[in-house]
């Protein structure tokens, strides 16, 4: 290689492994370093002031914020912080809705228990509050009453707080016996026969719209935050256009008027059953019979389907249908029959639903359900599919067919309806704790937000006239139900 070629080639740069980071910054020119210097300052304190904001942020929230607020994610042991997971009280039970009960008149309670008895036979009361209200399947209004008049200390539990003062109300509870005054006369005198019943229902129930129409708490909303019991289909037929803005308790809508009953206003309420509960072992093999019905055989209006029923039935092998009514007689022997039957039937009465479908529940007799417009109490807590076979009516007066389909269910599953039965029964007893009387009170206090929207509402409202009557609800079922098991 000559000497020009050498030192050609001594002036090619050098390979060389990559220089350091010192290196770099030594080769960068002043201007350059400063720039690069002054952006990594920038990035470090935007960094800085972020932590600096979360920091300032969650003392803020540990600060002014209750635990209970906030949901925990620390994994600080709760022995340190306990309170950081502890629930609120009003997570494990909500605060009890405040009920005035309204101190009625004598006449309006005890007075009509005293008439019932004095039209019977009985004597003039001493005192009328010792006096035993008379057993019906109505008897729901008097354990609602007997109820708010226990201490507090022995209402634990109960959806419903009774309050003395008028003013801390939430809702107004009203006392009237409104079924019971409707049996006072065991029989109503006929329309121009001129002779006067000693009580007269009628009277009693205009007087209570008088009294109630004077009290400051019922005219300040219209009645709307106020309670009644009406179990009886005819019970306060001469005044309900006058007290249909109160939550209604009823056992079905079959005499009410689109206007003055609806689901989201009332409250569906069981009939008090009037046969004994069965307490034996849940089985088959003691009842012997298949299907199950005493009772009135001839009704008005949807209970005509039973004269019907019993032509079809009576004289079907294992299957006992009879004409009965209310007596002591006729309880024990219906007492015996629906205990001793796998199926009870339960047509439709005068109006859509009957005290018998509450026999066969504590009976565990699985219902037989005809009725097409029934409308059942409870209906958030219980699944009546569970527990009872619903068959529409025309489906149900097809010869055979009835009795054919009950035939083809199985032991295992009439165990089954009877073990949901056993499970369910105490929302139909209202002599027991946690029975019908604490459902009724926790469906009534439900209706609260519904009551102040509507209170609310009326004072915008401008008053109108309309042919069509305003009915601002979920009417109740005009659909009719689907057969099935």
């Amino acid at each position: 290689m000559s000497t020009t070629e050498l030192l050609r080639f001594s002036k090619k740069p050098k390979a060389s492994l990559p220089s350091s980071p010192d290196d770099h910054l030594q080769s960068l020119n002043p201007t350059r370093f400063l720039s690069m210097a002054r952006n990594k300052s920038s990035l470090i304190k935007q960094t800085l002031a972020a932590i600096v904001f979360v920091i300032v942020l969650y003392a803020f929230l540990n600060t002014f914020l209750s635990p209970a607020a906030l949901p925990s994610f620390s994994t600080i042991s709760d022995a340190v912080v306990p309170d950081l997971i502890a629930l609120p009280s009003s997570a494990v039970a909500p605060a009890a809705v405040k009920v005035y009960l309204h101190d009625l008149p004598t006449r309006f309670t005890y007075g009509i228990i005293e008439q019932h008895s004095l039209a019977r036979g009985g004597r003039p009361a001493d005192d009328v509050s010792s006096l035993k209200y008379p057993g019906h399947q109505h008897m729901g209004e008097w354990y609602l009453f007997k109820d708010l008049l226990k201490p507090e200390s022995d209402r634990v539990g109960s959806p419903v707080a009774r309050v003395l003062d008028p003013d801390e109300a939430d809702l107004f509870y009203v006392p009237f016996f409104s079924s019971l005054s409707l049996i006072v006369n065991t029989n109503r005198q006929a329309a121009g026969s001129g002779e006067r019943p000693a009580y007269s229902d009628e009277e009693n129930q205009e007087a209570l719209v008088e009294w109630l129409e004077a009290q400051e708490y019922w005219k300040r909303n219209n009645g709307r935050d106020h309670v009644i019991m009406a179990s009886d289909p005819n019970a306060l037929y001469k005044i309900l256009d006058l007290v249909k803005n109160a939550v209604l308790l009823v056992c079905d809508f079959g005499r009410l008027k689109p206007d003055q009953g609806s689901l989201v206003k009332d409250v569906i309420v069981p009939y008090s059953h009037r046969i004994n509960t069965y307490t034996g072992d849940i089985s088959v093999e003691n009842r012997n019979t298949l299907l199950f019905f005493m009772g009135n055989r001839f009704r008005k209006e949807g209970g005509k389907i039973r004269d019907l029923l019993f032509q079809l039935l009576e004289n079907e092998e294992d299957v006992i249908v009879k004409h009965g009514t209310q007596s002591r007689e006729s309880r024990r022997a219906a007492t015996h029959g629906m205990h001793t039957s796998k199926f009870c039937l339960n047509p439709a009465g005068d109006t859509p639903s009957a005290c018998r479908l509450f026999d066969s529940i504590v009976s565990l007799c699985v219902p037989v359900i005809i009725s097409d417009s029934i409308e059942l109490p409870f209906e958030d807590v219980v699944d009546y599919r569970k527990i009872a076979i619903f068959v529409e009516s025309n489906t149900a007066l097809r010869p055979g067919f009835l009795v054919s389909m009950l035939r083809e269910i199985t032991s295992e599953r009439i165990l089954e309806y009877q073990k949901e039965l056993n499970e369910v029964k105490h929302y139909f007893q209202y002599g027991v704790p946690n029975g019908s009387v604490n459902e009724i009170w926790r469906q009534v206090a439900q209706k609260l937000p519904f009551i102040k929207l509507s209170i609310n509402r009326d004072k915008r409202l401008v008053k109108r006239d309309l042919k069509v009557p305003d009915c601002s609800c979920v009417c109740s079922n005009q659909t009719g139900i689907i057969t099935s098991l």
